[in-house]
């Protein structure tokens, strides 16, 4: 019988893992293990209103609340530093805590280059604390290198625009956001940058910092160019939080996250998993042919993710399978870029508005099947299309679901 739910990871799947066992029933004893000592709080906030008006990341719950409301023990301001399963104990740097069943939300840390984390000015974008240290340097008339042309670095570009920062983008593949979108909507929102003053520098691989004192003045490209900097800040993706289970005896994926079934659970009795940190065999995920392993870094996959993840661990007689539509969101220059799906495509179109439009809705094909949309500032109509793509709905139908009457600009097949 469980009787200690232990969760390693105050983020939103390890939050959301907490009050799915409280909500599923679970009278037993719930412990949080966190590296901040924060109640868990609203990460995606931290790269736009909390750098452009210092406004305070939203806590989903208060450290009272999660105390007297759940029941939950808090152990924050801990570091996990081993997990020790023939002994149902998860180690860390204040002693070893025991489980029952035990959940893995320990998210994913910010990619590294191989020089310059030492130098003043240089940063990353993971916690609040981060985010304070970085705010401190975005004053007006500041030079700002953002390292990485995806959607962190793209919004950071956008914050730092607004506070009148003077921003050049330095990304190394030809076209951004590829992974995400696709190569044509890449380059469409990449003109986003143009159009709001900030220089994108595409196909530029990062050499080296300059420095004087210390600090940062300048970031030198593979092809000579060097562009100035008061600040840079590496945005080049995000490595599973997964050090700490080296020895742990745990699969791990070939990209280094905790390898799942399709129930969440790990290679290790009573052990499951959430959030960033997961790659599972995702059942949802539009294409045809054998269902992929995937690992999706984004807030609403990492949120419902923790509440089955829970209620698996803690009833696995009664498990389900976790499967989702990927859906993610990201804000730029007072712009709403939302996509649903993959954009591992045959054809992408556009059926509302062009590339060129404020608003439009693009559609992904493979095959018969709609598998991707992306929209820009059309909030109410990405969803009709995840629900649409999860239900294996067809191309045809997909093009029919909304009245308007299309301008379809076919950009690819």
């Amino acid at each position: 019988m469980t009787r200690r739910l232990t969760v390693v990871g105050a983020s939103v799947a390890g939050l959301r893992a907490v009050e799915s066992a409280r909500e599923h029933g679970f009278d037993g004893e719930i412990v949080l293990i966190g590296e901040e000592v924060t109640a868990p709080y609203d990460r995606p906030t931290l790269s736009k209103a909390f750098l452009t008006s210092g406004e305070d990341p939203v806590e989903y719950r208060s450290l009272e609340a999660l105390r007297d409301e759940l029941g939950v023990r808090l152990l924050l301001g801990r570091a996990a530093t081993g997990l020790d399963a023939a002994a149902s104990v998860v180690r860390t740097d204040q002693g070893d805590v025991g489980y029952d069943a035990l959940i893995i939300a320990t998210g994913a840390s910010p990619r590294r280059l191989p020089f310059g984390h030492d130098l003043g000015g240089v940063h990353t974008l993971r916690t609040r604390a981060d985010a304070e240290r970085l705010r401190s340097e975005l004053v007006a008339g500041a030079r700002l290198v953002v390292v990485g042309g995806g959607f962190i670095g793209s919004e950071l570009a956008s914050s730092a625009r607004e506070r009148g920062v003077d921003v050049t983008i330095v990304e190394g593949a030809p076209v951004p956001l590829v992974r995400a979108v696709g190569t044509e909507l890449g380059g469409v929102f990449a003109e986003l940058h143009a159009r709001n003053g900030v220089p994108l520098l595409c196909d530029a691989a990062v050499s080296a910092f300059r420095s004087v004192a210390g600090r940062v003045c300048a970031v030198d490209l593979a092809d000579g160019r060097s562009v100035p900097a008061d600040v840079v800040v590496i945005g080049v993706g995000a490595l599973p939080a997964t050090r700490w289970l080296e020895r742990s005896g745990v699969a791990l994926a070939a990209d280094g996250g905790v390898l799942c079934d399709d129930r969440l659970a790990t290679s290790l009795p009573n052990v499951y998993a959430a959030g960033d940190v997961v790659s599972w065999p995702n059942g949802s995920a539009p294409g045809d042919g054998a269902t992929p392993t995937v690992r999706l870094e984004n807030w609403t996959s990492a949120s419902d993710q923790g509440r089955r993840a829970a209620v698996n661990a803690l009833f696995p007689e009664d498990a389900e399978p976790f499967a989702t539509v990927p859906y993610f969101w990201s804000d730029w220059y007072g712009s709403r870029i939302q996509f649903v799906g993959t954009a591992d495509a045959d054809e992408v179109s556009f059926v509302f508005g062009d590339r060129d439009s404020a608003h439009f809705v693009a559609l992904f094909r493979a095959g018969e099947r709609l598998v991707g949309a992306a929209t820009l500032n059309e909030p109410r109509k990405v969803m009709k299309y995840r629900r649409h793509i999860a239900l294996g709905g067809s191309w045809t139908d997909a093009l029919s679901l909304f009245s308007t009457p299309a301008t379809s600009a076919q950009i690819a097949s």
